[in-house]
Order: C-alpha cells, then sequence, then structure tokens
C-alpha cells in the first residue's frame, strides 16, 4: 500500500510534464505560405507552396486545375516556371499527380531550391484554358 503512493505520485508527474510539453518533441514551426487561386474561366487554377523558402531544399507547389468544359491536357512540366526578383527563369524537375485529361487535376510540382535566397518568387502558368499568363507571387522574408 505505501509503494501506491509513491506510483501515483510519480504517474501524476510524469502526466503533468507531458502535459506541459517537457516529454513532447519540440518542432520548428513551418512558414505557411499563402494559397492563391486565379479563376478566370474556363479554368480555375489554385497553388499553395507547400514547401518554400529559405528552409527547403526542394520547392514543392500543390497546383490544382479545375474545369467545367473540356479536358485538362496541358503537362505541368511545359506549362509552369518560377521566376525570382532577378528575373532569373526556373523550370520544374518533376510532377507528381495524373497525367492529361479530365475535369480535375491535382498533384505536386517540384523545382530545385533558389539559391542565393530571392526576396520574392513568381509561379508562371502560361497557355492554360485559353489565358496567356497566370502569376502566383509570394514573397520570401
Amino acid at each position: 500500500m505505501k509503494y501506491l503512493l509513491y506510483v501515483v505520485i510519480v504517474l501524476v508527474a510524469v502526466l503533468f510534464l507531458y502535459y506541459v510539453g517537457a516529454f513532447q518533441p519540440s518542432e520548428v514551426p513551418q512558414e505557411q505560405w499563402e494559397t492563391k487561386t486565379d479563376d478566370q474561366p474556363p479554368v480555375t487554377v489554385t497553388v499553395t507552396p507547400l514547401e518554400f523558402g529559405a528552409d527547403a531544399q526542394i520547392w514543392k507547389f500543390a497546383l490544382v486545375f479545375d474545369t467545367h468544359s473540356g479536358s485538362l491536357d496541358d503537362d505541368p512540366l511545359a506549362v509552369v516556371s518560377l521566376v525570382d526578383n532577378k528575373d532569373n527563369t526556373y523550370e520544374p524537375t518533376a510532377w507528381e499527380g495524373p497525367g492529361p485529361g479530365g475535369h480535375h487535376r491535382e498533384g505536386i510540382l517540384f523545382f530545385e531550391a533558389v539559391n542565393p535566397m530571392p526576396s520574392y518568387a513568381e509561379l508562371k502558368i502560361k497557355n492554360v484554358g485559353g489565358i496567356p499568363e497566370r502569376l502566383f507571387t509570394w514573397s520570401i522574408k
């Protein structure tokens, strides 16, 4: 019975320390980047940076293409580029997502990280849905 009191005290102490975060792994908060949308008909394009900026070795962007007419046949590797504040252009290295076709496509577009770090980066999407150019810009602090 006397050991039960010690067990309860230790258990309460461990639970308290867990609750206040002493046993939780410290995580570096990731910066949340703004999702941007261009809804010029007939195709809506939404872009969200997933891994981007100074801490990322590979830059990843989630892209979503939606239409109610026609088919989404454009190759993201061919129609998307990244431009920095010094007007350098970077081509994507990979696309993880479905192939051409359909009314909805979403996937992840990969770029090598830009070095030295620019003050801003702009994703350009050309000739999707008959729109000559769609621009998505993020400031990098």
